[in-house]
């Protein structure tokens, strides 16, 4: 991926807003910017926020589901500092019967640019057996609506090219 295939801040800005916060100083590492473990967690976690509104709330492991993590592709773009405002931003690419393809992106609202693209393949999971299952049909559904929601953005998904569902 490059910088210039990336949507921009304008393009980004206007998608639902998760995980906002300041870059918390305990974040920082010796080069004086986020750890680079803290720019995936606050992505993941920005994504597990927008699964709620699917029907995938953070204690669905109680119902006997979830969802794990198959793969990643990490893109930083640009440096996030303490005291810096993020949000995160999530566009669904697509699903297959068991697994979904997501496009997780962390936005610097101070200086208003793209810093950090997370692509992720992530699976569900019957946690009875620890292995994956198709998806239940009511978030099946409401995934469905989502990718095809995003699919009509204005601005074309870059993803990789090295993550696929399967």
């Amino acid at each position: 991926m490059t910088t210039t295939s990336q949507p921009t801040y304008d393009e980004l800005a206007v998608m639902p807003a998760y995980t906002e916060q300041p870059v918390p100083i305990a974040f920082e590492d010796v080069n004086g910017h986020l750890n680079v473990r803290h720019y995936t967690g606050i992505a993941s976690e920005g994504l597990d926020e927008a699964l709620v509104e699917l029907g995938i709330p953070q204690n669905w492991p109680a119902a006997g589901h979830a969802c794990f993590s198959a793969e990643h592709h990490l893109t930083y773009l640009a440096e996030l500092r303490a005291g810096d405002r993020l949000t995160t931003r999530v566009r669904l690419l697509g699903r297959s019967e068991r697994a979904a393809h997501v496009l997780v992106y962390l936005l610097d609202d101070t200086h208003q640019r793209l810093s950090f693209v997370m692509e992720e393949i992530f699976l569900h999971i019957d946690m009875s057996s620890r292995r994956t299952a198709p998806w239940p049909d009511d978030v099946a559904a409401k995934l469905d609506r989502r990718i095809a929601e995003d699919a009509e953005l204005p601005w074309a998904a870059h993803a990789s090219g090295c993550l696929a569902l399967r």
